[in-house]
């Protein structure tokens, strides 16, 4: 008979996926129920930046991001598909400079960049673009592929999936049975927090043979700052990720065009790059904007990762074991991040 305990996680996003991993690690049996067929476009952290940028969130972030942050590019060295570790580099055209300044004074970790520095960097980028920062710690990773990679992981170690699974708080509260309950279901959350609000991210699948980039750019923008993170073989995510409204359908025409109209700012050659996806979900997210554990006895719920997912979610993750484990109280564990 096993001696370890069960452990059941509720979604299959990034935060329920690397919950599971710390937990297999650690002696669990786990058991992971997701609404979705897979790790697909149905999951929030399908459509993700994958933007490992804890200097560059500084800007709008609390300090405890970039604490969480720290402890999360660590693991993602090791467990993340196509892991690059060739900084960031922000811009912004001439009429937008004091946004530039703006965010200079609001960050920390970055080198003032002219116009040879980013021809160095990107030769790629619009000779009109003369003016930026360059975070040189930080790094992105490819979300989709780490999914399936971490998917691939767990199975390895024995977890067990049941896909297709939607289950209602009614369910979770009367039918499951484990020593703990770890709820990572997002938005789907939402009835047992109430607190919990949706903030909606947009973002292009583009690909161009005559374009070349090495790192995420961030081009700044006085209503929508966006970016753009290389794939590799001519693939680019595009995207904007801070716009208040839980309406989750499909992009709009506004929005697809001031994002292509951004791009085009970045490297006219966009202009004739092919679309081949668009996509909109909801991040969800407290009022602090901070990932919150929640626990009610035997039950946790993590949540609120806001456009932090892949940021901040093995740190999370680290501290749900911790918990679970009997290491440290819940109470302790704010008491340290916030000391």
């Amino acid at each position: 008979m096993s001696s370890k305990q069960k452990a059941i996680v509720i979604g299959s996003g990034v935060v329920g996926l690397t919950v599971a991993d710390y937990l297999t690690d650690s002696l669990f049996d786990v058991t992971i129920y997701s609404a979705s067929s897979g790790p697909d476009s149905s999951c929030c952290s399908w459509w993700a930046g994958g933007m490992l940028a804890p200097y560059c969130e500084q800007e709008t972030a609390e300090p405890i991001i970039g604490k969480l942050a720290k402890e999360s590019l660590v693991y993602w060295q090791d467990n993340a598909a196509n892991y690059h570790s060739l900084g960031t580099l922000v811009l912004a055209t001439q009429r937008d400079l004091p946004l530039l300044y703006d965010f200079k004074n609001k960050t920390e970790s970055w080198l003032d960049v002219g116009r040879t520095d980013i021809e160095r960097l990107e030769p790629h980028v619009d000779r009109r673009l003369i003016s930026g920062l360059y975070f040189e710690n930080e790094a992105h990773i490819d979300p989709r592929k780490t999914l399936q990679k971490l998917e691939q992981k767990l199975k390895a170690k024995g977890a067990i999936f049941n896909y297709g699974q939607r289950l209602s708080d009614e369910y979770i509260e009367t039918q499951l049975n484990a020593d703990w309950i770890i709820d990572c279901r997002g938005m789907g959350g939402k009835k047992r927090l109430s607190s919990l609000r949706g903030v909606r991210g947009e973002m292009l699948y583009l690909q161009s043979d005559e374009i070349q980039l090495s790192r995420p750019i961030r081009l700044l923008h006085p209503r929508i700052p966006i970016y753009i993170v290389p794939r590799g073989n001519g693939l680019f995510m595009v995207g904007a990720s801070m716009i208040e409204s839980e309406n989750d359908g499909p992009i709009s025409v506004r929005a697809t065009m001031e994002l292509l109209s951004s791009v085009y700012t970045v490297n006219p050659a966009f202009g004739e790059a092919s679309i081949l996806e668009t996509g909109a979900d909801l991040r969800p997210a407290f009022d602090d904007n901070i990932p919150a554990i929640h626990q009610d006895g035997r039950y946790l719920s993590i949540n609120g990762m806001y456009r932090h997912g892949y940021l901040a979610a093995p740190a999370m993750a680290r501290r749900t074991l911790d918990i679970v484990s009997g290491s440290a109280s819940l109470e302790e564990i704010r008491n340290e991040d916030y000391s």
